[in-house]
């Protein structure tokens, strides 16, 4: 009879090698190179120290691409969080017709990036559904369209990012809201708390894991924010986000990959710092509350 542990490491290897060779050595190798000067198309390379991280210090291009990223995550994080919330307790009363409302604030969640994308750049452009709405309320739209003008840029792809992604965290306050006892109401209800104070002392304390756990994994998915801005405006009208800027110094005319693998590894270390205060913050608070 086989080696019970021989037979689980082999079932194990195709995973293990898929691991190894798609994810742990280029992860390494990445972070390798990015203290090197290496470049694709150039034969050989020299060992630069910190240099990159240095040189990238003082890149306007750099600092203006992280710029714009904060904005977006500080921008879209706490609009979402909000919407997603009251949408779950809306949702969660009982009507008729709410699985229908749940999947329809649902479906843009599973709705492929680059078709959400393009429908939006028709919106916003020039003369688009989202101008003519401008004009009637008296707003005048940027001459151009909305993506194409620097200071509604950014806030239109924001816009349509919250847009796509309250469904999902809706979902993700949903099921924090079911498993709420239905006995704490009841309690508050026969103590005379209004509907208010229910929501302030039963259901927000209650809902404090779930909703650390969206603000870090929004977190985390708006500092890697790329698809949209790479299908709406190829990073410009000043749009370009640390990852794009990652993909334009790596991966087009300059092939660039130890100066692209610094500033990831850079922008990694920030969403790790991030993601720690957050945890942090929300570990102090529950101490204050007791």
């Amino acid at each position: 009879m086989p080696n019970r542990k021989l037979v689980s490491f082999l079932y194990g290897l195709p995973w293990l090698l898929t691991f190894v060779i798609f994810w742990a050595f280029p992860l390494l190798y990445s972070f390798v190179i990015g203290f090197t000067d290496y470049r694709l198309l150039q034969r050989g390379y020299s060992w630069v120290g910190w240099g990159n991280y240095v040189a990238l210090f003082h890149d306007p291009a750099f600092l203006s691409a992280l710029k714009n990223t904060f904005i977006f995550v500080i921008g879209t994080i706490p609009a979402t969080t909000v919407i997603s919330l009251l949408l779950a307790l809306m949702v969660n009363r009982r009507f008729r017709g709410r699985g229908l409302f749940r999947a329809g604030y649902f479906v843009p969640s599973i709705t492929s990036m680059v078709v959400v994308a393009l429908v939006f750049t028709h919106l916003f452009s020039r003369g688009g559904y989202v101008a003519m709405l401008a004009q009637m309320v008296g707003l005048t739209p940027p001459a151009n369209g909305f993506l194409y003008d620097s200071g509604t840029a950014l806030a239109s792809i924001m816009a349509m990012d919250v847009w796509m992604a309250v469904g999902y965290y809706m979902l993700i306050f949903l099921a924090g809201l079911k498993s709420i006892p239905d006995e704490l109401y009841e309690a508050a209800e026969i103590n005379g708390a209004s509907s208010l104070r229910q929501f302030v002392s039963i259901t927000l304390p209650l809902l404090k894991p779930v909703t650390l756990f969206i603000i870090v994994i929004n977190s985390i998915k708006s500092f890697q924010v790329f698809t949209e801005i790479f299908v709406m405006t190829r990073g410009k009208f000043d749009t370009s986000s640390a990852v794009y800027f990652v993909y334009e110094k790596g991966l087009t005319t300059r092939y660039d990959f130890g100066y692209a693998s610094a500033a990831a590894y850079l922008l990694f270390v920030i969403i790790g710092l991030l993601s720690l205060a957050q945890f942090a913050l929300f570990r102090q608070r529950k101490k204050l509350s007791w």
